[in-house]
């Protein structure tokens, strides 16, 4: 109800190219292919590359714009198997105090209802760290940061979720916070791939 009155009054814009209708209009929503990156435990597959429309929507969505994390999850679903396990990696507190939201978790409940798939929020951050800001070699050398509840996903196969890859140290690190709680994780999806040296 709330959000339907936020639209009415402030209705949602493009964050790529400002016209009205949608978080990301269709014209500026990736069309390609997707993108893929082979970790050392992980494939991961990406709408887009971390620039022109695909980098606007991301700053965006981490800028607390739900309307574009809506936007991303609808497009991303389309990649995605129904009944598939959606496992959102998770910001830290502080961010999301911020923002007033995760954008990746309404991302992945975007995707999730367009794909007849589950979302399990079972990711915690441990600290108040996050990647941002560093360096590669700190990105590469960060771990242990997540801790997982292991009742949800025990034996069961999930698929990462995020906005960018830049080095793949979150994902791998949410991965192995995953596999110690008995689940099994080999692909993530994310909106943008970033070069590795990407600050």
């Amino acid at each position: 109800m709330l959000h339907g009155l936020i639209d009415f009054l402030f209705p949602p814009q493009c964050a790529a190219c400002c016209a009205l209708g949608n978080g990301l209009c269709e014209t500026c929503a990736p069309t390609a292919p997707l993108l893929h990156r082979r970790l050392p435990t992980l494939t991961v597959c990406a709408l887009a590359s971390y620039d022109g429309a695909a980098r606007r929507a991301v700053l965006a969505l981490k800028d607390g714009r739900r309307d574009v994390g809506s936007a991303l999850g609808a497009r991303l679903s389309e990649w995605i198997v129904a009944g598939t396990i959606l496992v959102p990696v998770p910001t830290t507190r502080a961010r999301r105090r911020t923002r007033g939201i995760d954008g990746v978790e309404v991302m992945a409940r975007a995707a999730a209802l367009h794909a007849l798939a589950r979302v399990a929020t079972v990711l915690e951050p441990i600290g108040t760290d996050a990647q941002r800001g560093r360096n590669r070699a700190e990105r590469v050398a960060a771990c242990g940061r997540f801790r997982c509840d292991a009742a949800l996903v025990r034996g069961r196969t999930v698929v990462l979720l995020d906005d960018v890859c830049t080095t793949g140290a979150t994902l791998e690190d949410c991965a192995a916070a995953l596999r110690a709680a008995g689940a099994t994780v080999v692909q993530a999806f994310v909106v943008a791939l970033a070069q590795p040296d990407r600050d």
